[in-house]
This record gives structure tokens, C-alpha cells and sequence, in this order.
């Protein structure tokens, strides 16, 4: 006889046939005793029934109607121009200019970030000066819209035509232009990474502060010095609770570079805006960037699952699977209900209830006999 383990998202009942149930050693009964003029039934006899769900079912029904109107438009509507999709998807100009986003992209996180964790270290710190001006950067920066923020920075040579490195109000040693220095990228990276400092430390703040006060204390009583504590202890919890909100600013950061497009560098919007505006294929071009843009976020989704799982390790008992264990482990519960053998013994026990579904039988075991009992 099998025992039956059923994942906590499936909901079954047992269906009895008519007649008693006999009483087994070591087992609990499922059902109430029955009258004693009742026919004998064997526990074998007990068939597990799915529950219906007929909501599910019209809800389903509903979404996969409507998929297929949206996935039929798509092909059958000839000013869609796929083949000018396909042509300009990988033309050499748009590659360089999807190049030219994900650049933009890379660097002006690495500094958002980088600034935004030093921002909200000031901000947690006991020196009101730090605070202050943490505070202020932050308020300043999320004021001014980014556009602007960008049109400033690229004619900073109107207000300081050279810049100098040197004494603070002593001499310079080293002077330079300030065109030599912020071209059209240094300005969208200027733009771009000090505006999301702001934002970025407010992220980093919000999980310094989810950590529990009880992990503070315990690293001072250790003696621990405080930047350790920051570094060792802090930040990694933090980071469960960080790292989500941070890969949406880095994805709407992809998209926010498309604004560049005001300073005429070479970005993915830009580019596609560049070539339409003489071919006049307006659609089929801007399909082109928004799947490039697709593609790009969904890479950074894949990232940040992994990064959330190996953060997940102090948390949780069992790690989430990964994609590929669940495509996995489906096609062995699928194999396994298909050819009747039995499910392998490395599957997790909610995959290997599938695998059994409507072939065992649900039974909760005991130490004694018990002959009445509710239902399970």
C-alpha cells in the first residue's frame, strides 16, 4: 500500500465507497465510524478525487481567447512589416547604438549605486552634517527632472569654461577644458548617475534599516568595529530586501536612457529615431528598439532571480528551484504519470504528489490504533 503526500496547493477529497471502513493497526481513519449493518470495504478501495475549480477554468478560457486575438493580429496584420523588423533588428547601426545604451546603462548604475550606498551611510550617521547634506542632496536631485539635469550638465563649460585640481581655495596644479573632459557621454553619465544617487540611497537606507536591531546589538556586544558590522553583517541582510527594488531602478534606468536622445548621443532611441526619420518605416523600427529593450530587461530579471536566491540562503530552509530544475522536474512527473513507474527519489516531495496523484491512497499513520478520527 502507498501513502500519498499531497502538495500544499493541491486540495483533494476522499470519496469512499459505500460500506464500512475495517480497523488497521497503526493508522488513523478518515472517516466517521460506520453503522455496524454496513458492508466491509478494504482501505485499497479509497479513490482520490481532484476538487473541481470551475472559476479557474472560465478565468483560463477567457485569458487564452484573448492571447490568441492578440497573438493573431500580430501575424495577420500585414502593416505590422515583420520583414523590416527582421531586417533592422541586427542592422549594424542599431548595435551600435543598443551598444551604446547598455554602456550608458552599466556605468551610470555603478555610480548611481556606488554614491547612493556612500548617501545613505551619511544619512544613518550620527554627524548632523553628514545628514544634513545627504538629505539635501536627495531632495535636490529628485526635485529637478532628469532632462534638465541633463541639458545642465552638458553645457557646464558655459559656467565654468576650464576645471582645475588643486588646493581647496589655494592654487591648482593641473587645469583643463571642460569640453575635453564632459562630452555627450560624460554629461548623460553625470545625469544619469547622480540622479539616480538619489533614489538609490533611499533603496539602500530601506534595507539598512529592515535588518532587525537585534543584529546591531548583538555585533556591538561582540565588539565588532562599526564599519565591519556595516560590511559583514548589515549589508548582506539588507540585501534581501534591496536588491528587488534596485533591479526595477536599474530597469526603468535602461529605459531612462532613451532621454539621452535631447544631447544627440548615439543611443539605441536615438539611433532608431535617426533611421526612420529617413525611411519613414515609423512602426516596424520603433518594434525594433522594444525588443531590444525586452530583451535586455529580461536578462536583468534572470540576474536579479539569482541573486535574490543566493541572498535567500540566511532566510529561508530550502531555496527556491531555478527555472531549469522546474522544467526539469515537471518532465519527470510527466514521464513518470505517463509510463506508470514510480517518480525518482531526488524529486521534491510536492513534485512527487504529482507524480502519485489518482495511483495511491491517502492515509495519516499513528503509533496506536485508533478505530474513529476526522477527516484528514
Amino acid at each position: 500500500m502507498s501513502t500519498l503526500s499531497l502538495p500544499q496547493d493541491e486540495s483533494r477529497q476522499l470519496v469512499p465507497p459505500p460500506g464500512a471502513l475495517p480497523d488497521l493497526p497503526g493508522a488513523t481513519t478518515l472517516a466517521p465510524a460506520p453503522a455496524a449493518d454496513a458492508p466491509s470495504t478494504r482501505w485499497e478501495d479509497l479513490k482520490v478525487v481532484p476538487a473541481r475549480h470551475p472559476g479557474r477554468w472560465i478565468a483560463t478560457a477567457g485569458v487564452a481567447v484573448l492571447l490568441a486575438m492578440v497573438v493573431s493580429s500580430l501575424v495577420t496584420n500585414p502593416r505590422w512589416e515583420w520583414s523590416i523588423v527582421a531586417q533592422y533588428l541586427t542592422w549594424p547601426s542599431v548595435l551600435a547604438g543598443l551598444w551604446g545604451t547598455i554602456r550608458l546603462t552599466a556605468v551610470a548604475a555603478i555610480l548611481g549605486f556606488g554614491l547612493g550606498t556612500i548617501l545613505a551611510l551619511m544619512r544613518l550617521s550620527r554627524s548632523p552634517l553628514l545628514q544634513a547634506v545627504s538629505s539635501a542632496y536627495t531632495w535636490v536631485f529628485r526635485s529637478v527632472p532628469l532632462i534638465l539635469q541633463l541639458l545642465l550638465w552638458y553645457n557646464l563649460a558655459y559656467l565654468y569654461p576650464t576645471l582645475s585640481l588643486g588646493i581647496p581655495f589655494g592654487p591648482g596644479f593641473l587645469e583643463f577644458g571642460t569640453l575635453d573632459v564632459i562630452d555627450k557621454f560624460g554629461a548623460a553619465i553625470l545625469g544619469l548617475g547622480l540622479s539616480q544617487a538619489a533614489y538609490s540611497s533611499e533603496i539602500v537606507r530601506a534595507g539598512i534599516l529592515s535588518v532587525d536591531q537585534g543584529q546591531h546589538e548583538a555585533a556591538a556586544s561582540l565588539g565588532i568595529p562599526r564599519s565591519r558590522q556595516t560590511l559583514r553583517i548589515v549589508l548582506p541582510q539588507a540585501m534581501r530586501t534591496i536588491v528587488p527594488t534596485s533591479v526595477n531602478e536599474i530597469i526603468g534606468l535602461v529605459k531612462g536612457t532613451s532621454v539621452v536622445y535631447v544631447l544627440a548621443y548615439g543611443e539605441l532611441f536615438y539611433t532608431i529615431g535617426v533611421i526612420y526619420g529617413r525611411n519613414q518605416r515609423v512602426v516596424p523600427l520603433l518594434m525594433v528598439a522594444a525588443i531590444w529593450y525586452l530583451v535586455i530587461t529580461t536578462v536583468l530579471t534572470i540576474a536579479q532571480y539569482y541573486v535574490e536566491r543566493h541572498y535567500a540562503k540566511g532566510a529561508v530552509r530550502t531555496l527556491p528551484p531555478t527555472p531549469v530544475q522546474r522544467v526539469r522536474w515537471t518532465l519527470q512527473v510527466a514521464w513518470s504519470r505517463l509510463t506508470g513507474r514510480p517518480a525518482p527519489a531526488h524529486l521534491p516531495p510536492a513534485y512527487a504528489a504529482r507524480a502519485t496523484v489518482g495511483r495511491g491512497h491517502l492515509l495519516r499513520t499513528g503509533t496506536s490504533d485508533r478505530t474513529t478520527g476526522g477527516a484528514a
